[in-house]
């Protein structure tokens, strides 16, 4: 990768899942694109890409056997939630579902409304961060 001046400003992104309530309470996912964009983080080493800075206050993890399931229920809090092993399925209010395998980010806002379903489809347990948001 060439970390000249003349590199564009935004190098990479990156994808994730956001699952939000709208103003009717209804759940749904939304996909969130993230900039990169090169920055003189140490003086030992070129730039790295790095996206702007969210603000956290806690973090956490949270394993979850295999054949776990919910019912419908909404997040305590903003939550940033990495899938770091095994994997979910999580379905919104308005039907759709889609699953999240090791290595997939799902920031949940979904704080009020109707909520989401959630359950584990790997044969394994489910190892996740859980990082709560400002």
């Amino acid at each position: 990768m060439d970390y000249t001046a003349s590199a564009p400003p935004f190098l990479i992104m990156f994808t994730f899942t956001r699952l939000y309530s709208d103003h009717r309470g209804e759940s749904h996912f939304d996909d969130v694109q993230v900039n990169f964009a090169a920055v003189d983080y140490t003086e030992a080493a070129p730039p790295l890409n790095l996206s702007a800075i969210t603000n956290a206050t806690s973090a956490r993890f949270m394993e979850a056997p295999a054949g776990w399931s919910s019912d419908w229920h909404t997040s305590s809090a903003r939550t940033l939630f990495i899938c770091l092993s095994g994997e979910w399925e999580v379905t919104v209010s308005d039907g759709e579902s889609r699953r999240f395998a090791i290595g997939s980010v799902i920031l949940v806002e979904n704080t009020s409304g109707m909520g989401h379903l959630s359950r584990i489809t790997s044969v394994d347990s489910s190892l996740a961060a859980m990082i709560q948001l400002s």
